[in-house]
C-alpha cells in the first residue's frame, strides 16, 4: 500500500520564514504549498484542500484569524497558528475560530515539525476510529457515555451536558474534559494533558492547557471562581470532582 503524501499550506508574509518552513517540511516528506497574504491563503486552501495549514496571524489583505474562520467554515483540517506575541494566545484559543494549535515566534523548527506531526497523527487516528466505529456500531453502544455527578459526555455525539443542559464545546475542549472524566478524582498534570490530548511527545507550552481549561470552566461552571466540576490542584494539575 502506497503511503499518501500529506499536503501542508504554509501562510506567512515573510519569505525567510516560508522558506525555512518549506525546506524542513519537505525534508520530512510533506508536499508544501505557500501563500504570502490572507486572501491568497483562503483561495488556495479551498482549491488545494491541504491536510494541514500553518497560518501566521499578521498577514496583509486579510488577517490570520479571519483566514482561519473562513477556512474552517469549509474545511475540517488542523490549523496551526503562528503568533509573534505571547499576549495573542488567549485571543487565538479564546475565539471560536477552530484553530487547533499555536506556536510563538521565534520558534524552534524541531518543535513546529513535531506539532505538525502530532496534529496530522491525531487526524489519522480519528479517521481510523470512525471507521472502526462504523464496523462495530452494535458493540459500542453499551459504553458511549461518561457520567460523573452533573456532568454527562456522549462519546458518539461529542456532546456534553451539565445538569441536563447541552454545552457547546470545541473538539479540543471536549477531549480535555473526556480525558479527565474517565478518571474522576485523579489529578492529571498539565504536561500529561499536553501529551495525551494534544499529542505532543515532549513538554511544550503548558499555557495551552491552562487557557483551554479556563474556557471549559466558563462554559460548565456556575461560578468559575469556585469550580465544582473541573477542579485545580494548585501546583500540580486538574481533575474532575469524584462521584458523590
Amino acid at each position: 500500500m502506497i503511503k499518501e503524501t500529506k499536503k501542508i499550506l504554509v501562510v506567512d508574509d515573510e519569505p525567510p520564514i516560508r522558506d525555512i518552513l518549506m525546506r524542513n517540511l519537505e525534508k520530512e516528506g510533506y508536499e508544501v504549498i505557500e501563500a504570502a497574504d490572507g486572501v491568497t491563503a483562503v483561495n488556495m486552501a479551498l482549491e488545494e484542500k491541504p491536510d494541514l495549514m500553518i497560518l501566521d496571524i499578521m498577514l496583509p489583505k486579510l488577517d490570520g484569524l479571519s483566514v482561519c474562520k473562513r477556512v474552517k467554515n469549509s474545511l475540517n483540517i488542523p490549523i496551526l497558528m503562528l503568533t509573534a506575541r505571547d499576549g495573542e494566545i488567549d485571543k487565538i484559543l479564546g475565539l471560536e475560530l477552530g484553530a487547533d494549535d499555536y506556536i510563538t515566534k521565534p520558534f524552534s523548527v524541531r518543535e513546529l515539525v513535531a506539532r505538525v506531526k502530532a496534529n496530522l497523527r491525531k487526524v489519522d487516528i480519528s479517521a481510523s476510529t470512525q471507521r472502526l466505529d462504523v464496523v462495530g456500531e452494535e458493540n459500542k453502544k453499551k459504553e458511549n457515555k461518561i457520567v460523573v455527578n452533573d456532568l454527562e459526555l456522549d462519546l458518539d455525539r461529542f456532546e456534553v451536558k451539565v445538569r441536563g443542559e447541552i454545552i457547546d464545546l470545541t473538539l479540543r475542549e471536549f477531549e480535555v474534559l473526556k480525558f479527565l472524566a474517565t478518571q474522576p478524582g485523579q489529578v492529571v498534570t498539565r504536561e500529561t494533558l499536553l501529551e495525551k490530548v494534544w499529542g505532543y511527545e515532549y513538554y511544550g507550552d503548558i499555557r495551552t492547557v491552562d487557557v483551554t481549561v479556563r474556557r471549559i470552566r466558563e462554559k460548565i461552571e456556575k461560578d468559575t471562581s469556585v469550580p465544582k466540576i473541573l477542579i485545580t490542584k494548585r501546583g500540580v494539575g486538574y481533575y474532575i470532582a469524584s462521584p458523590k
